[in-house]
């Protein structure tokens, strides 16, 4: 299990895969450097277009870790933001 770090912390180097597997480490979901790992030795290293989607994807994930928002985005339930996109519907159905 990843350990569970503080959410304001300042966002960590990835511009290495070096760095990009440590930020993993500590950032991480739970089974993102399994995976990334995974994802990147089934990939064709000639294939710079797929390795490229596949560090910026994980980048991305540890990126949304370190941004309190986000996190609070991804800990809502589906009915609270359904009723928030049925607000904003009718608010804009109303004007």
């Amino acid at each position: 299990m990843t350990a569970q770090p503080e959410h304001h912390a300042a966002v960590p180097p990835m511009r290495t895969l070096a760095e990009l597997r440590a930020a993993l480490r500590v950032w991480g979901f739970p089974e993102d450097l399994a995976t990334f790992e995974r994802e990147l030795s089934e990939a064709d290293l000639d294939d710079l277009t797929r390795v490229r989607e596949i560090t910026q994807a994980y980048r991305h994930r540890v990126l949304m870790r370190v941004d309190p928002q986000a996190m609070a985005a991804l800990g809502r339930s589906t009915e609270d933001v359904t009723d928030e996109l049925r607000r904003k519907m009718n608010e804009a159905g109303a004007r």
